[in-house]
């Protein structure tokens, strides 16, 4: 099993940076992607970012240029920095892992999720 808890959301001003982390415990080793998706008030969750285990990474079109996802997997944690934060980025942030199953497909894992309010 393995655990993702996030860490580094709060309440920041229009223009302003937070970054975010989420740290994984537990059968760590069987972690391959992992992403970051956010879920607005009233809204569906939606893709942020993700990584690969070979560090390659995608971003949503909304974030791209400003955020930037990376993992250190010697500390088992996942990143997400973030600038020039706007009111729409304003949601709970969720973190998300891939993990292999043999011959079967991934099991995706979420973490608990971490606010994350932008004020104007």
């Amino acid at each position: 099993q393995v655990e993702l808890v996030e860490s580094g959301g709060g309440l920041v001003q229009a223009g302003g940076s937070l970054r975010l982390a989420c740290t994984a415990s537990g059968d760590v080793s069987r972690i391959r992607p992992m992403g970051w998706y956010r879920q607005a008030p009233g809204h569906q969750r939606t893709f942020v970012a993700a990584i690969t285990s070979g560090g390659a990474t995608n971003y949503a079109d909304s974030v791209s240029g400003r955020f930037t996802i990376s993992r250190d997997s010697a500390k088992d944690t996942l990143y997400l920095q973030m600038y020039s934060l706007k009111p729409e980025d304003t949601a709970v942030y969720y973190c998300n892992a891939g993990l292999s199953q043999l011959g079967r497909p991934l099991r995706y894992v979420w973490g608990q999720g971490t606010q994350v309010t932008v004020s104007s």
